[in-house]
């Protein structure tokens, strides 16, 4: 009897963007917490991002991931906003 074999996995081309700018944001949100003065507060700002994408690294509803990182851009957004009002 032959070993039982699962297909591959295949990502669709709309998953495969999708989760190319899942990384993105990842990398943008990461890059901005680097500027952070506070050493304590740039480690609980990088936690926070780990565990949020970690968290939500099972989704796989289209409209949710969309939502997800509409989210997550927003977030990033004003985070380089109080980033550049304490630098002022």
């Amino acid at each position: 009897m032959g070993s039982l074999r699962l297909p591959p996995t295949v990502l669709t081309l709309q998953l495969f963007m999708r989760q190319q700018q899942v990384l993105l944001l990842y990398r943008k949100i990461l890059r901005v917490i680097r500027q952070v003065p506070s050493d304590s507060d740039r480690k609980y700002l990088q936690d926070w991002a780990r565990e949020e994408f970690k968290s939500n690294k099972s989704a796989t509803e289209e409209d949710t991931i969309r939502m997800m990182i509409t989210q997550g851009n927003m977030q990033l957004k004003e985070l380089e906003r109080t980033l550049a009002l304490a630098k002022s």
